[in-house]
């Protein structure tokens, strides 16, 4: 008799890390899914000092037995960060809270995606990866992805389920993740790489860890068959340039601030000067002719100029 081959990450401790603000209606809904995974050890709720009630919802877990409703469910412990550090400051904690509690993986998400009942299971059954993460699909149509994906090995960007599956090999794409979305990383890839970059804030923090990983050789891949469910988040991979290329617009000041100057930054360190500088041009013309805004010209400009300074606190004048 044949013995089986062992699961790829069997007996590996595998922690699920959100990072909530100001969103308890979904974290809880979230949270419903999640102690619905059998695969999780335990939940770590990262709070990014809400003021919905969410410090104290979290407070009263500890009076709670989940077993009472999902028997052999996951414990979700809580912590609410004593300011507002963004997604980056939360993963950035997130992350070392998990590792120092043990965890041999660490699954990353938002606590407005709510991942398939199976995902984490297609996500463990790919081996051989260090940084690997489902696919993000708009909940009112999953045919479509939030955030669309660049094809390795070219420029070609898509947006449809269908381009992806066509592009897969096998059940994945070697190559590309998109984090922090219901993503896998490995403790042994955190303790290789260190952590997120706190003073990101949000917009650019998922890439430059992706960007790290890559540097330092970490296999990579987005697993097709895995999904999360998530809200549309505007106008991601906007074309530009008739059609040559793509820009990723928000309607918010607050991101797009962190996205200029992030960006630039990441360009810089990872891929030189010149691609850092064909950003600006990017940023000049999809505000100058694509969407003109002298204020989102100058709101760019203001951010990338920061950035180069070493300066992460404008952010600060956006929040509420």
């Amino acid at each position: 008799m044949t013995d089986q081959p062992a699961a790829p990450y069997a007996g590996a401790r595998v922690t699920a890390v959100v990072v909530t603000f100001n969103r308890l209606t979904l974290l809880q809904s979230l949270l419903e899914r999640l102690e619905q995974v059998p695969e999780l050890a335990e939940v770590l709720v990262l709070d990014n000092a809400s003021t919905d009630g969410t410090g104290e919802w979290l407070a009263g877990l500890a009076d709670r037995d989940p077993g009472t409703e999902h028997p052999g469910a996951a414990a979700v412990l809580g912590r609410t960060l004593a300011e507002n550090g963004g997604g980056a400051g939360g993963f950035h904690d997130g992350l070392a809270w998990a590792v120092e509690r043990g965890a041999d993986l660490v699954w990353l998400m938002d606590d407005d995606g709510l991942p398939d009942r199976d995902c984490l299971a297609r996500l463990l059954a790919e081996p051989d990866l260090d940084f690997w993460g489902p696919l993000v699909v708009d909940e009112s149509d999953p045919e479509r992805l939030v955030f669309p994906i660049r094809l390795p090995g070219g420029t070609r960007v898509v947006h449809r389920l269908a381009d992806v599956r066509a592009a897969a090999s096998g059940d994945r794409i070697d190559g590309i993740v998109i984090p922090f979305n219901g993503v896998l990383v490995t403790r042994e890839l955190v303790e290789r790489i260190g952590l997120p970059r706190a003073e990101y804030f949000i917009w650019g923090d998922d890439h430059e860890y992706r960007l790290r990983a890559e540097a330092a050789g970490a296999r990579i891949a987005t697993v097709v068959t895995a999904q999360v469910r998530h809200p549309a988040v505007g106008s991601l991979g906007t074309p530009m340039m008739l059609g040559r290329t793509t820009y990723n617009h928000s309607p918010s000041d607050l991101k797009h601030y962190c996205m200029a100057r992030n960006n630039l930054l990441n360009q810089r360190e990872y891929r030189g000067w010149p691609h850092a500088l064909a950003f600006v041009v990017k940023t000049l013309w999809f505000y100058t002719f694509t969407r003109p805004s002298a204020h989102r010209i100058g709101l760019s400009l203001r951010a990338m100029w920061a950035g180069l300074r070493g300066d992460f606190s404008g952010h600060r004048r956006f929040l509420r």
